[in-house]
């Protein structure tokens, strides 16, 4: 690799992006570490551990005598990020907070600010590949198939990734880990980062509670019958079995569905109850990393949440930028809100936001069931 090429890496205090900036040393970049904070800590206990992170960050970079600064991007964060997740709470959706922050922040303004400072390209510890498909930057999976995120960074365009490196997408995490602690890293056993960090280890319904007021109301059966009580709709999303304090006999209650106007919660007996699944939903949002499908019905594979198992799906069409997809085996908890995100087997070609399922039996766009 030419030693005149400047690669400015997200430097986060983890293990991930600390070999990303080890590996691309030793391939002769000219690295420079660049930490950001995006978030403004006032809580005395939490959580959020951003100075930590720093002072590890910064340690990694003295000991491979590289430079790290920092930058701040908390009122970005604030207006693009969290204002949009909060108020999709407040639609009854449930939102994808770390999609927003990849499109928004990482790879938008951290990116244009790496460029700002000289480089000719951004490098992130993230678990995806970069890889060149019909004379185009492509984004595919990680090697890593329990550490991939390529469904988090569905919304990147190619002419963006023309200037990413991902140095460990195409490595396993435990080898990251044994490079780290051979070459002395200091993080190298530091356990991986979860959740928000707007949230940090704190209640999420408390923490949500802050910012959208309780309104409590009514759990209802299909049939509407009033089954129990809730603290408002925003704090239940579809799927939940956990925390709805629903008693009496038969199998346990699950989410189903929301009635925003009435302030209703819709509920369900048993795991595998068939409203549960569809077959259908429909996609907005939509953002391709190359060139769009063009010919439909399209034939791919997709998830509609992070850990999930890739499923064959069929994108029917695309109008007015809703894309209407179609799965041969039923789906279990569709969540509007969340992203669906299309692959060609290793190849991550975009995705889109949950919209909502179709009701059963409803022509193609039109009597959506609006379960938000």
């Amino acid at each position: 690799m030419s030693s005149k090429k400047t690669v400015v890496v997200g430097m986060s205090g983890g293990v991930d992006s600390s070999v990303s900036a080890l590996l691309l040393k030793q391939q002769g970049y000219e690295v420079i570490g660049l930490f950001m904070k995006n978030w403004e800590e006032k809580d005395e206990l939490g959580i959020c551990r951003s100075q930590q992170d720093y002072e590890d960050a910064q340690q990694v970079c003295n000991q491979l005598s590289i430079p790290c600064y920092t930058v701040q991007f908390v009122e970005e964060y604030k207006t693009q990020v969290f204002s949009q997740f909060i108020e999709d709470f407040k639609k009854g959706l449930t939102p994808n907070p770390d999609v927003l922050c990849n499109r928004e922040i990482k790879f938008n303004v951290f990116f244009k600010k790496a460029l700002e400072l000289g480089a000719d390209y951004l490098a992130t510890g993230h678990y995806c590949q970069n890889i060149v498909f019909e004379d185009k930057p492509a984004l595919f999976k990680g090697k890593d198939g329990q550490k991939d995120q390529s469904y988090f960074l569905h919304a990147i365009q190619s002419d963006t990734l023309k200037k990413v490196l991902f140095p460990i997408g195409g490595m396993k995490k435990k080898e990251v880990r044994a490079i780290a602690k051979e070459n002395g890293l200091l993080n190298f056993g530091k356990k991986d980062s979860t959740g928000l960090c707007f949230i940090g280890e704190r209640n999420f319904r408390t923490f949500l509670s802050q910012y959208i007021g309780m309104q409590p109301g009514n759990f209802e059966t299909l049939d509407g019958k009033v089954v129990g009580q809730h603290v408002g709709t925003a704090f239940y999303t579809i799927g939940q079995r956990k925390g709805l304090g629903i008693g009496g006999p038969g199998e346990p209650w699950f989410v189903v569905g929301k009635d925003m106007e009435r302030g209703v919660v819709r509920v369900v007996q048993g795991a595998n109850h068939p409203s549960l699944y569809c077959r259908e939903l429909v996609a907005e949002e939509l953002s391709w990393v190359n060139d769009p499908p063009l010919v439909f019905p399209y034939s791919c594979q997709s998830k509609i949440r992070y850990r999930q198992e890739d499923c064959p799906c069929i994108i029917q069409s695309v109008v007015n930028g809703r894309a209407h997809v179609l799965f041969p085996e039923p789906q279990r908890a569709v969540t509007p809100g969340q992203s669906i995100v299309f692959y060609q087997e290793q190849r991550c070609l975009g995705g889109g936001v949950i919209h909502s399922p179709y009701a059963k039996g409803t022509d193609e766009g039109t009597d959506l069931l609006n379960l938000n």
